[in-house]
């Protein structure tokens, strides 16, 4: 891989470091959200859900389209929740492995 790539791949994941942002991809899960759906489900504020969505958004993951006065969300790939899914059980197992170390 050419170093421009891994730049472009270290900012992805730089988008998905951000825990709001992975509570917003989580709430997608589900399918399609409107702005007021995600701020219901999410407890973010307004501005900082609209700046959240913005990243997402710009960096690929998330498709959006206008209905009236309301902007529905939804993910662009649901590849990205592989990387989820990947790591969460990564975390699943290193919790294990560290319950069983100290026998709890």
């Amino acid at each position: 891989m050419t170093p421009k790539i891994l730049e472009l791949i270290a900012a992805r994941f730089k988008v998905l470091a951000e825990p709001a942002r992975l509570q917003i991809l989580q709430s997608l899960r589900a399918g399609e959200r409107t702005v007021t759906d995600l701020g219901e489900e999410t407890g973010l504020g307004q501005a900082n859900l609209s700046k959240h969505l913005q990243q997402l958004h710009a960096a690929g993951f998330l498709r959006r389209r206008k209905e009236g006065v309301f902007v529905f969300y939804a993910l662009a790939d649901k590849s990205v929740l592989h990387l989820c899914n990947l790591m969460c059980g990564r975390l699943e197992a290193e919790m294990r492995a560290h319950h069983k170390l100290l026998g709890a």
